[in-house]
C-alpha cells in the first residue's frame, strides 16, 4: 500500500472543511437561539454598574432644574449690549449657585453670577468676567458678547418626561451619574444569569498540585472564570471532569440544572476520549459543532434542557477566541442586552501574516499609533493555539476572512480591540 491509498479525513491542520459552519452564521445561529431573562431586581442605582436596564427611566425633572449660567461673571439684560463702543453697568448684587438673587434687575443693571447659579430676573445674558473693565460699583463692558451667551436653559440637558435611557443597555458610570442627576435612587435591572463551566481531561491537575509525567495544570478555568467575571454574571465552577461518558454525563446534567448556560473545556475534537460532543447528543441536543475558523474550529453549541451549551475546544487560546467570538455576545443577550455587532475597523499591518484560505482567522496583534500618527497593527509573534502569551501580548484581534491568504507587510487588516469586549 502507498501513501496515496491511505484514506485521509480532515483534521484541523485543514485550512477547509465543508463541514464546518461559517463564523458568522454560526455567531447568527447563537443569538437567534437566545431568549433573552424576563426575571429582575430593583437594586440602589450605585450597586447597579455592568447591570442591564430593565425598564426605561423617564426624567421627573428638568436637568438642569432651572435657568443658569455657564460661566462666572455678571449677569445682565442682553439688551443692554451696546452696538458699537462701551456700557456701563451698575452693579447691583451678587449670587451662587445655590443662593438664587431674589431682587429684579433693571436696564442698565448686572449681577456678580457664578458657575451654575441661577440667573436673575430681568437677566438673560452672562458676560464672562475676565471681559470687563471695573470702576467702582459698575462694569463697563463691549459689544464682544452676544445677547443669550453663556447661559445653561433649563431642561437644556434632559426636559421632565424624557426618556433618558431604554431598556437593553448596560450601565456605565455615565448612565449611573445621568440617573443620580435624576434623584432616582432604586432603578430596575434584568437579573443576574447563572453560568456554570469545568474542565475535561484526566491530563488537568488544579493548581498547586504536584505534576506527574505527561500532566498539565488546568489554565482554562481560570480564563473562563476571569472573562466571566468581567460579565457579572453569576459563576458556578465545578472543576475538572475526567474523560469518562457516565461522568461527563452527570456534569452536563448536574451543571444545565443550576445554570442558564453551562460551557465546558476540551473534549470536543475526535480523539477517542473526546466524549463532550457524544454526551451532548445524549443529554441535549447540538445545533452544531464546528465552524470555518482558527483557532477554535471545534466548537460545539447546543442545549440541555433549558440551559444553553458551548462546548469550546481544549487549548488556551481557542478558548479565549471562542469566548469572545461567540460565548461572549449570546451572554450579553441573555442578560438583556442589546446586541451592537462586532466592533472592528481597517488599519495597516506592519508585520507578515501567514494564513490559507478556507476558514478565517483570529490572529493576535498589537494595536499602536506611530511617531507619524498614524494607527497601525503588529502581530504578537507565534500563533499557536497553545501560546497563552500571544493573548497576553495582544491589545486586538486581527481578523482575517476566509477568503485571504498570505498578508503581506503594509496591507489593510481588519482589527478588533480588546477595549469593549476583554
Amino acid at each position: 500500500m502507498s501513501s496515496s491509498d491511505i484514506k485521509k479525513e480532515i483534521s484541523c491542520k485543514d485550512d477547509f472543511d465543508p463541514s464546518s459552519l461559517d463564523a458568522d452564521v454560526a455567531r447568527q445561529k447563537i443569538l437567534e437561539n437566545i431568549t433573552p431573562v424576563a426575571g429582575t431586581e430593583t437594586l440602589p442605582v450605585r450597586e447597579t454598574v455592568g447591570r442591564v436596564l430593565a425598564r426605561e427611566i423617564v426624567s421627573p425633572i428638568n436637568v438642569p432644574s432651572g435657568t443658569n449660567s455657564a460661566m462666572d461673571g455678571y449677569a445682565i439684560n442682553g439688551s443692554d449690549i451696546p452696538a458699537t463702543g462701551v456700557a456701563e453697568l451698575k452693579l447691583i448684587g451678587t449670587t451662587f449657585a445655590g443662593q438664587p438673587f431674589s431682587g429684579q434687575v433693571n436696564p442698565g443693571e448686572c449681577v456678580r453670577i457664578m458657575t451654575g447659579a441661577i440667573m436673575p430676573p430681568g437677566t438673560d445674558t452672562v458676560i464672562m468676567q475676565e471681559h470687563v473693565e471695573y470702576k467702582g460699583d459698575t462694569i463697563i463692558i463691549d459689544n464682544g458678547t452676544r445677547a443669550g451667551d453663556n447661559v445653561r436653559a433649563a431642561g437644556e440637558d434632559i426636559a421632565i418626561n424624557d426618556v433618558v435611557l431604554t431598556p437593553g443597555i448596560s450601565l456605565t458610570p455615565a448612565e449611573i451619574g445621568v440617573i443620580a442627576s435624576l434623584g432616582i435612587g432604586e432603578i430596575e435591572v434584568y437579573r443576574r444569569i447563572k453560568v456554570a463551566f469545568f474542565s475535561t481531561g484526566d491530563e488537568l491537575r488544579s493548581v498547586g498540585e504536584p505534576l506527574e509525567a505527561g500532566q498539565i495544570y488546568d489554565s482554562n478555568r481560570y480564563l473562563l472564570y476571569g472573562m466571566l467575571e468581567r460579565l457579572g454574571v453569576e459563576i458556578i465552577d465545578m472543576g475538572v471532569v475526567r474523560d469518562d461518558r457516565e461522568a461527563l454525563q452527570y456534569a452536563m446534567k448536574s451543571a444545565a440544572s443550576q445554570a442558564d448556560v453551562v460551557i465546558t473545556s476540551g473534549g470536543v475534537s475526535v480523539g477517542e476520549a473526546d466524549y463532550v460532543k457524544e454526551m451532548l447528543e445524549s443529554v441535549g441536543q447540538i445545533n452544531f459543532w464546528k465552524v470555518a475558523m482558527k483557532p477554535g474550529r471545534p466548537l460545539a453549541f447546543g442545549h440541555i434542557k433549558n440551559a444553553l451549551f458551548f462546548g469550546l475546544p481544549g487549548n488556551p487560546v481557542s478558548v479565549m477566541v471562542t469566548f469572545y467570538q461567540f460565548v461572549q455576545p449570546a451572554l450579553r443577550c441573555l442578560m438583556g442586552e442589546k446586541y451592537k455587532g462586532l466592533q472592528t475597523f481597517r488599519v495597516k499591518c506592519q508585520s507578515r501574516l501567514k494564513k490559507r484560505p478556507g476558514r478565517v482567522e483570529y490572529q493576535r496583534g498589537i494595536l499602536q499609533r506611530e511617531s507619524s500618527g498614524e494607527l497601525v497593527v503588529y502581530k504578537t509573534g507565534a500563533q499557536g493555539s497553545g501560546i497563552l502569551s500571544s493573548m497576553s501580548q495582544a491589545n486586538c484581534f486581527i481578523i482575517l476572512p476566509m477568503e485571504s491568504g498570505q498578508v503581506d507587510p503594509g496591507a489593510l487588516v481588519e482589527v478588533q480591540p480588546f477595549f469593549g469586549i476583554v
